[in-house]
C-alpha cells in the first residue's frame, strides 16, 4: 500500500496564455508526478465549474489563485495519508467535501489536478504505464484521430460559425500512418491554402484559420488536399464536422444564425431546426462527411431527437455541450433516443472516476466515446493514455502543428510501440 505524502499546486499558463493549475502529487514511496488541468473556450452550460479568481488586476480575472489555494489547504488536508491506490474513493472524498453539484465550491480545476495526479503517481508506484494501470492487458486499442485541421467558431477570427473542420484517417493500418497521412494532408492544404493567398497561421487547435467565408468552401479545399496528398475522400480519409451549433444558436428566436456574417454586418441566414438538420444532411451528401459534433443547441433536445432519428444510421452523431461528460445528461440522451456518441472531456466532469463512470455507460448503451482535448491545453499527455485504457477508439487532440497537441500525438506513437505486435488500430465503421 502507498498513501499520499503531499499535494502541492501552482499557477501555469495554459496554450493561449491563460492561467491554469498544475498539481504535483508524492507518496510515501518517494514516488512524485504531476498533472496538468485543461481549459475550454467553447463551454457547455452544464459543465462543472472551473473556478477563476475574478480579479482585474491579475490575467483580467482569469487568475486561479484560488483554486491552488484549495487544493494546497482543505483538499491537501483532506487527502494526506489516504490510500493511494483506491481512485474512486479519492475522488469521492473530494466530491462531499466540496457539496456542490458543479464543484463550484472548491473548483472542478483543483480537484481534477488531484484526481489526474493521484492515478499517475499510482500508476508509476506499480511500475505501470498509465494506460495499462487503468485499463490492464486489455487497453491494447489505439484511436483514430480526429484531427482538427481548419479552425472556425470561436477558435478563429474568420466568418466560419463552425468551430472545426476535422480529418479522420479511417482506412489506416495502424496509428503511425493514421498520423503521417493526416500530417501530409495537412501540409497539402497548407500549400494549397498559401497558393491562393490565404493566410497559414493556426488557431487555438492549431488548425488553420483562412478568411474564408462558407462552410462549403472549406470542405471543398479539403477534398483537394486530400486528393493532392494521394488519398481518397471517404474511403482512406473521411471529415468529421464540428458545428458547436450552441455558440450560434440565438435561443430568444430559436434560430441558427451565421453569426459572424451578421456581426460583420454582412448578408447572413437563419435555421430553425428543421432547416438546420436539413443543411447538414445536404452537407453530408455533398462531401465525405461521418461524423458531426453538437450539430445542434445544447437544450434543443427535440431537435436532437429529429436528428438522431434522421441521420443515426449513416453517420456518427457526436454530444458535447448537451452530455458534458456527464451521466446524468448522457442517460437522459440514451432514454430520449438522443446522438449515438459522446465526447469525453475530463474537465466537463472534473474527477477521473466520474469520467470512467461516463465511458462505461455509453458503451453499455451502444454509444461511441471520443476522448478530447480543450482549446486551452498544457503539455499534459493523460487523454492520450485515457483512450487506450478504455479502448475509447477515437481521440480529438487538435491539428498536426503546435506542441501541446502533438505532445498527445507522440505519445499514441510510444504507447504502439511499447505494445508492439499487441497494438490495434480503431477503424469507424
Amino acid at each position: 500500500m502507498a498513501k499520499i505524502k503531499t499535494i502541492h499546486a501552482l499557477e501555469i499558463l495554459d496554450s493561449r496564455g491563460n492561467p491554469t493549475l498544475e498539481v504535483l502529487l508524492q507518496a510515501d514511496n518517494g514516488v512524485i508526478r504531476k498533472a496538468a488541468v485543461p481549459s475550454g473556450a467553447s463551454t457547455g452550460e452544464h459543465e462543472a465549474v472551473e473556478l477563476r479568481d475574478d480579479d482585474p488586476k491579475r490575467f483580467f480575472g482569469k487568475g486561479v489563485l484560488k483554486a491552488v489555494a484549495n487544493v494546497n489547504g482543505p483538499l491537501s488536508r483532506l487527502l494526506i495519508g489516504k490510500d493511494l491506490f483506491d481512485q474512486s474513493a479519492l475522488d469521492q472524498l473530494m466530491i462531499e467535501a466540496d457539496g456542490t453539484l458543479n464543484k463550484a465550491h472548491f473548483g472542478a480545476n483543483a480537484i481534477l489536478g488531484i484526481s489526474l495526479a493521484a492515478a499517475k503517481v499510482a500508476a508509476a508506484s506499480k511500475g505501470m504505464p498509465l494506460y495499462l494501470y487503468l485499463g490492464g492487458k486489455e487497453a491494447t486499442l489505439l484511436p483514430c484521430p480526429m484531427m482538427n485541421v481548419l479552425n472556425g467558431g470561436v477558435h478563429a477570427d474568420n466568418m466560419l460559425d463552425f468551430q472545426e473542420f476535422m480529418i479522420r484517417p479511417i482506412g489506416a493500418p495502424n496509428f503511425r500512418e493514421a498520423l503521417r497521412w493526416g500530417c501530409e494532408i495537412f501540409h497539402a492544404l497548407k500549400k494549397l491554402l498559401k497558393a491562393r493567398g490565404f493566410s497559414t497561421a493556426v488557431g487555438d487547435e492549431g488548425g488553420f484559420a483562412p478568411l474564408l467565408e462558407s462552410n462549403e468552401s472549406v470542405l471543398d479545399i479539403i477534398v483537394e488536399a486530400i486528393k493532392k496528398a494521394g488519398y481518397q475522400p471517404g474511403h482512406n480519409v473521411s471529415i468529421a464536422l464540428d458545428a458547436a451549433a450552441s455558440e450560434f444558436y440565438d435561443p430568444a428566436t430559436q434560430t441558427y444564425l451565421e453569426k459572424k456574417k451578421k456581426e460583420a454586418k454582412k448578408p447572413f441566414s437563419s435555421r430553425n431546426s428543421i432547416e438546420q438538420i436539413a443543411y447538414l444532411e445536404g452537407l453530408c451528401s455533398r462531401y465525405p462527411i461521418d461524423s458531426i459534433e453538437d450539430g445542434l443547441d445544447q437544450n434543443d433536445w427535440k431537435g436532437w431527437q429529429i436528428l438522431t432519428s434522421k441521420m443515426k444510421s449513416k453517420l456518427q452523431l457526436v454530444g458535447d455541450d448537451i452530455f458534458v461528460t456527464n451521466p446524468k445528461f448522457l442517460q437522459k440522451g440514451i432514454d430520449e433516443k438522443v446522438a449515438n456518441a459522446i465526447l469525453i472531456k475530463v474537465n466537463q466532469i472534473g474527477t477521473l472516476t466520474e469520467t470512467l463512470q461516463t465511458i462505461s455507460l455509453a458503451k453499455k448503451n451502444g454509444y461511441a466515446t471520443v476522448i478530447s482535448h480543450r482549446s486551452g491545453e498544457t503539455e499534459d499527455t493523460t487523454i492520450a493514455d485515457l483512450s487506450v485504457s478504455t479502448s475509447a477508439g477515437q481521440i480529438k487532440t487538435g491539428s498536426l502543428s503546435r506542441s501541446e497537441r502533438i505532445a498527445k500525438y507522440n505519445r499514441l506513437l510510444e504507447i504502439e510501440d511499447e505494445l508492439s505486435s499487441k497494438a490495434r488500430y480503431y477503424k469507424p465503421g
